[in-house]
């Protein structure tokens, strides 16, 4: 007799993951793509040549927004985050590229964003013109019980509408947005540098930003394998305020 497996019970998280899973990207691939202005066939001889020796092009054209160069590489990422993180980062469209788990052809697992004591969350002041404060212990306790409550009560709906057989893509509709989702993000070093001016808060940005916490956690860990990867590049973004070219 075969068992009935018992039904999968929510897990909490407050972490956000992001996996470098391949790339072509490096300091060279900006310098031949630049020099093909003047040098033709000749700019391909910079793919085997050691680009420290011409980080003053690169950071010549960072400052001078010459920016398709830095087109000419490619980093694609694995990501574990709340759906809502995604939402906000589906708005960057120009040089990306994803492909996200999907709710109709898989049941989706019950794993949930719960905040920990470090997210910040009263916001004060008025629109466009506020800050996160430290909330209470109060405030913390109350947010993780109610959103904990939450979730096992939308993941209990879904299971009962999956096992009288309503469609997955129908019984979906009652998950909330703090349901991990994970997805494939591919770009260039220039469309990475535009999400990271918009989306992390950095003390070297001459145009501020003020993403959400969530989101600036995907940046923040984007920008940890980029930087290995092209370091002049990295090191003359943040050198030139952070404004993509």
């Amino acid at each position: 007799m075969t068992e009935t497996p018992e039904p999968a019970k929510p897990s909490f998280r407050s972490d956000v993951t992001v996996d470098l899973v391949k790339h072509s990207a490096g300091d060279a691939d900006v310098l031949f793509a630049a020099r093909v202005s003047t040098a033709g066939e000749q700019s391909l001889e910079e793919v085997t040549k050691d680009p420290e020796r011409s980080k003053g092009l690169i950071n010549f054209l960072m400052r001078d927004r010459h920016g398709s160069p830095f087109e000419h590489n490619s980093m694609t990422f694995f990501i574990s985050a709340p759906i809502f993180v995604f939402r906000e980062f589906m708005r960057h469209r120009v040089g990306w590229s994803y492909n996200e788990e999907s709710g109709r052809y898989r049941q989706l697992e019950p794993v949930f964003y719960v905040p920990d004591e470090s997210r910040r969350l009263v916001q004060q002041g008025r629109p466009g013109k506020y800050e996160f404060v430290e909330g209470t212990r109060a405030q913390h306790e109350l947010t993780g019980r109610v959103m904990e409550d939450s979730y096992r009560q939308a993941y209990e709906a879904y299971q009962e509408m999956l096992a009288a057989g309503v469609a997955r893509e129908v019984a979906r509709s009652v998950l909330p947005v703090g349901l991990y989702s994970s997805m494939y993000a591919t770009c260039n070093a220039r469309s990475l540098m535009h999400f990271l001016g918009l989306r992390t808060q950095h003390e070297l940005a001459t145009v501020p930003s003020f993403p959400q916490r969530e989101i600036e956690m995907v940046g923040q860990r984007m920008e940890e394998h980029w930087a290995r990867l092209m370091p002049l590049t990295h090191a003359a973004f943040n050198k030139n305020g952070r404004i993509a070219p």
